[in-house]
Formats: C-alpha cells, sequence, structure tokens
C-alpha cells in the first residue's frame, strides 16, 4: 500500500514539476503590424495559414499582391492570401514551412513556435543568422 500511494504522489510531483504543452496552434491570430489577422489550420499533416484581413484590406476589399515578386501572382487579392505554408512537426514547435510576406513580396523559410495557449513567435529566416521574429496573439 505503502508502495502506491509513494508512486502516486511521485506521479503527481512529475506532473507538476513538467512545464504544460502549449495549446493547439490552429485558429485566428493578430499579428504585430499592419493589423494582419492570420487563419492559421492544418493541411493534411501539416500547417498553412491565410491573410483573412489587415489594415490594406479594410481600407480596399479588393487590394492585390502588388509587391510579389513573380508579376503573374501580382493580381491576386489579398483577402485570403496564403501565407503560411508547409510547416511540420508539433506539438509545441512546426519548422521547415514557408512564410509568405506581401508587404515585401518575399518568401521566407520559418519556425512556428508556441509560447502559450494564445501566443506564439513566428520566426522567419532569409538565410540563418538574417532572421526576424514576431509574437502572434491568438483571437479566437
Amino acid at each position: 500500500m505503502k508502495i502506491k500511494i509513494m508512486l502516486a504522489a511521485a506521479t503527481l510531483v512529475a506532473a507538476l514539476a513538467s512545464p504544460a504543452l502549449a495549446g493547439d496552434p490552429t485558429g485566428l491570430w493578430q499579428t504585430p503590424t499592419n493589423g494582419g489577422q492570420v487563419r492559421i489550420a492544418r493541411c493534411g499533416q501539416a500547417l498553412c495559414g491565410t491573410l483573412v484581413t489587415s489594415n490594406h484590406i479594410r481600407a480596399d476589399a479588393n487590394a492585390r499582391d502588388t509587391q510579389n515578386r513573380d508579376t503573374a501572382l501580382r493580381s491576386r487579392t489579398l483577402r485570403n492570401l496564403p501565407m503560411l505554408t508547409g510547416f511540420t512537426g508539433g506539438p509545441t514547435e512546426w519548422r521547415n514551412g514557408s512564410v509568405y510576406n506581401p508587404a515585401d513580396g518575399r518568401t521566407y523559410r520559418g519556425t512556428i513556435t508556441m509560447t502559450g495557449d494564445n501566443s506564439l513567435n513566428l520566426r522567419g529566416c532569409v538565410v540563418a543568422p538574417l532572421c526576424k521574429t514576431q509574437t502572434w496573439t491568438r483571437i479566437q
């Protein structure tokens, strides 16, 4: 009986000492720039994200991807624009994805790290160590 109690106590102490895993990254996220909101969803085994709205979209519902490096893509609308593709891994970090930035028309190599149930860090790199990290906040 004492062994069972000691095992239960040890299990409880271990559970309390280990950090809680951050929540699921799917949902609607607020970006820190341009009033952007991005919906992250599962796309097969990977994570992807689309631009739902931004200051540019609110000012002009038909705003286009005019900065895209590929001139053939400049006529697509910013609303529902794919911004995050191919992120794999989990449960708290997803790697090897691509981050498209409509502000400069470039695509960066990215990592998503959950820092809590309602916050994540999105890191985009041209080439390491030339990287930038943003903290996004969950809206829903």
